[in-house]
């Protein structure tokens, strides 16, 4: 059986009312009148218990990596001259128009003929394998600047921008700040060279821009988190158990809006709301492991054995089930955070005066009512559900890094 909660964690405070509703949000603050909605709490009275969990998942969103790792055709894009060249005509067009890089929507960033291909692949990220891997975006050509328009451009067409930190990036830098990786309870791995575990961010989909590339590692892998839950089911269905009950807490590392406690009570595999409701998964090692401030001070339940046990076990699954993918100077990768886990593995960037690894990095929402899926939270037909939102900080797009 999974385990109960230890001690008796004190109820959920209320955030503090903001003064905008998300989706009506001041257009002089929210360029597009919508506010990112941020991180929640699920609604307990709908989360199912482990017995209403399918024994195993089928059909498209689970996949091994035999299936792909020998046939690359199956899950990359090369832009084609025709393609690069509308991109490059909107971003332009763009850039010449002068609107805030936080202003970009389909509206002001036309695809024509792209546009085309963009709308099923969205369709293929939400309900299908889950990821895709663009190839020859011409970076080096275009420069930071237009390099970062003409990708959220591309973005306007898979889902709506979501903040990614209490800063209100919307347009994220992921490259190695110096920042201690050990200070886990206050640092984002993603600003160190550390190695990240299998994990899902705080968005429906996240997308990678590979801008300079690390000396030695820095490698990504992926998985169908359904091929995990299978295996789960069949070697480790206690494991399974234990990863359905909303006993995991998950720092906000200070991250917070007035009113908000430090953590979110959670679980880490979830059954969508309404009829044939399929597997969801929200999960980040980092994020329970930091929480020792609070677990000695009495005010959360420390980890047990066997959620100890049950972390072991993911990710040691999600290593061993693995698709392996390099980002190249000018690859994109999108997938989707509903039901597939990444990872990163550590890196060493080359001596300066060379450039850093860096990527841009992009958390895009798909909300319910767009096709989106339909996820036991009070936000889910928000267009901006999810993201991390601190008070109304306003939405921030630096073209380069910090």
């Amino acid at each position: 059986m999974a385990p109960s909660l230890t001690t008796t964690a004190p109820p959920s405070t209320t955030a503090f009312p903001t003064k905008f509703a998300n989706n009506q949000a001041p257009t002089s603050i929210y360029p597009d009148g919508i506010k990112t909605s941020g991180q929640h709490a699920p609604l307990y009275d709908q989360l199912r218990p482990y017995s209403d969990f399918p024994k195993e998942i089928t059909g498209a969103t689970v996949w091994k990596a035999d299936d792909y790792k020998n046939n690359p055709e199956r899950w990359t894009h090369h832009f084609s001259p025709s393609e690069k060249a509308e991109i490059s005509a909107a971003a332009d067009a763009f850039i010449a128009s002068g609107t805030p890089l936080t202003g970009i929507s389909k509206d002001n960033f036309k695809l024509p003929e792209f546009s085309k291909f963009l709308a099923p692949l969205r369709k293929e990220l939400i309900d299908g394998k889950g990821f895709i891997l663009f190839k020859g975006f011409p970076v080096q050509e275009w420069g930071n600047k237009k390099s970062a328009v003409a990708y959220m451009g591309l973005g306007t067409y898979l889902g709506y921008f979501v903040s990614q930190n209490g800063r209100g990036h919307v347009l994220g830098h992921v490259k190695d700040l110096g920042e201690d990786s050990t200070q886990i309870d206050k640092v984002r791995i993603y600003r160190t060279n550390a190695r990240q575990f299998f994990h899902a961010d705080d968005s429906d989909l996240v997308g990678l821009l590979c801008i300079a590339r690390a000396l030695e590692g820095g490698e990504s892998d992926l998985v169908s988190s359904h091929h995990v839950w299978n295996v789960l089911q069949k070697e480790h269905p206690d494991v399974a158990e234990t990863l359905t009950q909303p006993i995991w807490y998950f720092d906000r590392k200070g991250e917070t809006s007035e009113g908000e406690e430090g953590w979110i009570r959670t679980s880490v595999f979830y059954l969508e709301t309404g009829e044939n409701p399929r597997v969801y998964s929200k999960w980040d090692p980092y994020y329970i492991r930091s929480l020792t401030r609070y677990s000695d001070a009495g005010l959360i339940p420390a980890l047990t054995p066997a959620q100890l046990h049950a972390a072991e076990v993911l990710e040691a699954t999600c290593v061993r089930l693995s698709l392996h993918m390099i980002l190249e100077i000018g690859d994109i990768q999108f997938l989707s955070n509903e039901h597939v886990l990444h990872a990163r593995t550590e890196y060493k960037d080359y001596p300066a005066p060379a450039p850093r690894r860096h990527l841009m990095r992009l958390w895009l929402s798909t909300p319910e009512d767009e096709g989106g899926w339909k996820l036991p939270f009070h936000d889910s037909k928000e267009k901006k559900r999810g993201g991390i939102q601190v008070n109304d900080q306003a939405p921030v797009a630096p073209e380069d890094a910090e």
